[in-house]
């Protein structure tokens, strides 16, 4: 193995754990919007308490979505943690 091999993996390896970290900054967005509609939708239910039914399925539906993006960022932070090194590895060699 040369210099070269061990310096390109050394990059595919760093890549990854670079990768990784900002695909696992992805679960911030969806905490703080999540945050953002309890918090309106609990203000809705304040004022008007008798549409706490539609005010609430709305606002689990809306939750759901958001925290897809979020699981999203978690599953590409797993794959380049655990799977793309391998994969870079055997392509190097």
């Amino acid at each position: 193995m040369n210099d070269f091999q061990i310096l390109a993996k050394g990059i595919a390896l760093a890549g990854c754990g670079i990768g990784a970290g900002l695909a696992l900054i992805a679960g911030i967005g969806p905490g703080i919007g999540e945050g953002n509609a309890v918090a309106k939708a609990l203000e809705a239910i304040g004022r008007q308490p008798e549409c706490k039914g539609d005010v609430t399925s709305t606002m689990i539906l809306g939750v759901a979505l958001a925290e897809t993006t979020g699981i999203y960022g978690f599953v590409t932070g797993l794959l380049l943690i655990f799977v793309a090194p391998g994969m870079f590895m055997n392509y190097l060699a």
